[in-house]
């Protein structure tokens, strides 16, 4: 049975180690390493590390980090390749097996920031707790921005020790000196200038003993890192040749659809489905968890008949109508539901106390995810076992909930990951599994493929938390003096994880996350989370708590600036205290020229700070009030990430955050009316249109001692930015998303 949700010991080890197949993992782990999960290799073949294998055909890279269109499996291979010595371009990429080696060695850092905000040898050791736990559960987890900062170095040595022992196997061979060999494009190449293929190596391969230990090479010898580069998956995505999970077909398969309770958890009381059984091509309809499955010869013909049944719904556990879920919100500012305070400098209550503070309101609303790609999964159950083609970030979840459902070992199912069009955290949720794998188990031997509705998936969606926050403040002598910001919202983790059969114990970071841990030195600042019970089922939206907490925190910070009758730009420079951050706040003015938040009639400019994944993000935009409504004129990005793996990659990545969230803080919402979610389609959550995307430049920093990800970190700042530059412009202040209640933009 599977270790994930059950921890067997806890010992743990400071310093190195190294996995099953040579590949080195970080600081800290806990001491049995995880089997390799490609061997034994087929014969003819070799499975040097988790990460590489070679056979007569090529040489293949595992990049278990899913990739959900922002160029993972890219960059994984990239890393590799970096010290294999292979050309990308010969490579083949595959995400692997479902398996405990390929743990992700970077969740923790969030964690243990939030536990203990001060960096030393306390947060050393915490961080290392969490990440021998995470080891021990196997948790082969995508998501946080992790996959660069989790990679960087395993990846890389898995792709030295390939190389090592590539090359031992040459000099067994040949009989020359192994340190007369080197290595080059895919062969080992004899002091004679002869070279021996990677593949013609393979069979010498399976019996020899992993080099291990293998020093990296220095950054000037990098041929990928650091230089631009043309993503694998390019050429596939702009032929329409790339395949992702909704292109699978199985033979044999069926398809299906679902038809749950409109009110989100909400049971099945009773149905009539005797029209939809009489409708062409339809061939079942069979009870699951919370609905109705049907099957049919293909999907639209699904989709009609789930429109022809007639169907009784039990209440949803949560208010039926939108204003008594911000009435929940803004009953939770007691101490009672006090979920964390992990910044209280100064003396807030005091400096709070000598003036008539500043006070506000701030609102988020629920998002659905809305990906492109529609939700889909082949699920096959036999004598043999269960056989899984889906898109998932969580494929041991996957794994072991169909082993749950079918009651086999989870050994027993083989899950293939596909590549997702999209996800912004949706991937992290499985129940397109479970529902498909019910439907299967009532039709043994037959590959079902299920695919959600459009309205199925957004009514069914679990959305962005709701969030409110309050403001109270104070300046002094022309300077920010005092901030206290509560925060309330429901609990992401506990609902998320919730749904996978685990406890979320203690406070959860994602209430705050995005505010405590903002390096601003304001002489009193107190932050607190506020824990909302029974509100919708949430869960991970792209950068999570962050994207509503940046908002709430730097519009909060806005106000006091304004107070103050400062330069927001300036005072953010003067109150930071980290030299990262100034450093990406300088890089932002420069890059912006920044002269103010009104540099002539009409145009206002707004700048906005967010830490969020360890990663210091300032962003400016700028906006125009034109006859037509409010313009996006041009926008700029400065973040620190500790090395730039791909710059073209990490600009489509920091350019893409940003519209992601402005087209969200202009125009989305999900609102609740009878206990049903909606809209229930992207007419009424649309995202930004092209031309009202700003010209974006972008530019990554290098100064920190960590690699860190960027697929997350740009979105937090562009509401905040954006709601202060239309300040600017018109005078308007803005504490409530979606912005176009309040203003018109063209």
């Amino acid at each position: 049975m599977s270790r994930i949700g059950t921890i067997a010991r806890r010992s743990f080890l400071v310093g190195g180690l190294v996995v099953a197949g040579g590949v080195a993992f970080g600081t800290y782990t806990v001491r049995k390493p995880h089997a390799n999960p490609l061997k034994p290799a087929p014969k003819g073949s070799a499975a040097l590390t988790p990460y590489v294998r070679i056979d007569a055909e090529g040489v293949t890279l595992i990049t278990p980090r899913a990739d959900k269109g922002q160029g993972v499996y890219h960059v994984q291979a990239a890393l590799i390749a970096e010290e294999l010595d292979v050309a990308l371009e010969d490579v083949r990429i595959d995400p692997g097996p479902p398996a405990p080696a390929y743990w992700n060695t970077a969740l923790a850092a969030e964690a243990s920031e939030f536990l203990v905000p001060a960096q030393g040898a306390m947060r050393s050791m915490t961080e290392g707790a969490f990440n021998g736990v995470m080891k021990v559960m196997g948790m082969q987890i995508t998501g946080g921005s992790t996959t660069v900062a989790d990679g960087f170095d395993k990846l890389r040595a898995a792709g030295a020790s390939a190389r090592e022992t590539l090359k031992l196997a040459a000099a067994r061979r040949s009989g020359a000196d192994v340190t007369s060999l080197r290595t080059e494009n895919g062969a080992v190449v004899l002091p004679d200038g002869s070279r021996l293929a990677y593949t013609d190596l393979a069979t010498d391969l399976q019996d020899i003993e992993v080099v291990q230990d293998v020093p990296l090479r220095a950054p000037e010898d990098w041929r990928y890192i650091g230089h631009e580069m043309q993503r694998l998956d390019i050429v596939a995505k702009s032929t329409g040749t790339q395949r992702y999970g909704i292109d699978a077909e199985i033979p044999g398969m069926v398809h299906a659809t679902v038809l749950l309770n409109p009110a989100q958890g909400g049971a099945r009381e009773d149905f009539d489905a005797a029209e939809a059984l009489k409708m062409r091509g339809v061939t079942d309809i069979v009870p699951i968890t919370g609905g109705l499955g049907i099957v049919a010869d293909n999907t639209w013909r699904a989709f009609q008949a789930a429109r022809a049944i007639r169907a009784d719904w039990g209440p949803p556990a949560y208010p039926l109508e939108q204003e008594d879920h911000w009435a929940a919100l803004s009953a939770s500012f007691t101490e009672e539901a006090l979920d964390s305070r992990k910044r209280d400098d100064g003396d807030v209550t005091a400096a709070l106390a000598e003036t008539t503070p500043v006070e506000a309101e701030y609102r988020a609303p629920y998002l659905a995810h809305a990906p492109l790609e529609p939700i889909s999964a082949v699920v096959k159950i036999d004598a043999q076992g269960a056989e899984v083609w889906t898109g998932t970030q969580i494929p041991r979840f996957v794994q072991n909930n169909v082993a749950r459902l079918a009651g086999i070992d989870p050994d027993q199912v083989r899950l293939h990951v596909a590549m997702m069009g999209g996800s912004f955290g949706h991937r992290l949720e499985d129940e397109v599994v479970k529902h498909a794998t019910e439907i299967a188990l009532q039709m043994p031997g037959t590959p079902v493929k299920l695919t959600y509705s459009r309205e199925e998936d957004m009514i069914h969606d679990f959305p962005r938390a709701i969030a409110m926050a309050r403001l109270k403040g104070s300046v002094r002598d022309g300077r920010v003096e005092a901030m206290d910001l509560g925060i309330a919202q429901p609990s992401v983790m506990a609902s998320q994880m919730g749904r996978q059969g685990l406890s979320a114990p203690g406070p959860d970071s994602q209430i705050v996350a995005g505010a405590f841990e903002q390096p601003f030195a304001l002489p009193h600042q107190r932050i607190s989370g506020y824990r909302t019970e029974g509100l919708a089922p949430v869960s991970s939206w792209r950068s999570v708590g962050a994207s509503a907490n940046g908002f709430f925190y730097n519009a909060a910070l806005d106000e006091l600036i304004h107070a103050a009758g400062t330069d927001p730009f300036e005072e953010r420079l003067r109150l930071a205290s980290d030299p990262l951050a100034r450093a990406v706040l300088e890089a932002v003015g420069e890059m912006s020229d920044w002269s103010g938040p009104a540099p002539r009639p009409g145009v206002g400019r707004g700048v906005a700070f967010v830490k969020s994944f360890g990663v210091p993000t300032a962003e400016v935009i700028e906006v125009e009030d034109s006859e037509d409504g409010l313009r996006l004129t041009r926008a700029w990005i400065a973040a620190e990430v500790g090395r730039v793996i791909d710059p073209v990659n990490f600009e489509n990545l920091c350019q893409g955050g940003m519209i992601w969230a402005l087209g969200h803080a202009m125009n989305c919402e999900v609102t609740f009316s009878g206990g049903v979610a909606g809209p229930d389609n992207y007419y009424a959550h649309s995202g930004m249109r092209i031309w009202q995307a700003p010209e974006i430049a972008v530019r990554g920093l290098e100064n920190g001692d960590r690699v860190l990800g960027i697929g997350e970190p740009p979105v937090p700042p562009a509401a905040p930015a954006l709601a202060g530059a239309i300040f600017a412009a018109t005078g308007t202040r803005l504490r409530e998303m979606p912005f176009e209640k309040f203003v018109r933009f063209a």
